[in-house]
């Protein structure tokens, strides 16, 4: 039981790796603006929660958490499809957790360099 538990914190780290990059990250910016707009502009409400999908970490992560799991094979507490669904909400949960914390760092990393520069540049005189 204790691997299972130490499985479910690694696969939620690819599945939030995964989530992230392609919800936040510049090197998808022009497929996700293009989501996005299709996401608000489609004619169909299925065509747009479809776009809508890639704009979402937390929408996201279900995906990629049910492809995860079916590369893996991972269940946790039971062996059957319960373990599948059990497991299925955990590194959700868990891969959720860790974009939060993930983010809530880089604000502050922004916020640091922000106000290093503005001490910088009172220093210098401008």
């Amino acid at each position: 039981m204790e691997s299972h538990i130490y499985y479910l914190f690694v696969l939620a780290l690819p599945v939030a790796c995964i989530a992230w990059t392609v919800t936040k990250e510049e090197i998808f910016r022009e497929a996700r603006e293009f989501c996005v707009d299709r996401s608000k502009n489609c004619n169909k409400l299925i065509k747009r929660k479809f776009f809508y999908v890639f704009t979402c970490e937390y929408c996201f992560s279900h995906y990629v958490t049910v492809i995860i799991l079916f590369i893996t094979k991972y269940t946790l507490i039971y062996a059957s499809w319960r373990g599948y669904l059990i497991a299925f909400f955990a590194i959700v949960w868990i891969a959720n957790v860790y974009m939060s914390l993930y983010n809530i760092i880089r604000i502050d990393l922004k916020k640091e360099k922000i106000r290093v520069a503005k001490e910088e540049s009172e220093l210098n005189g401008e």
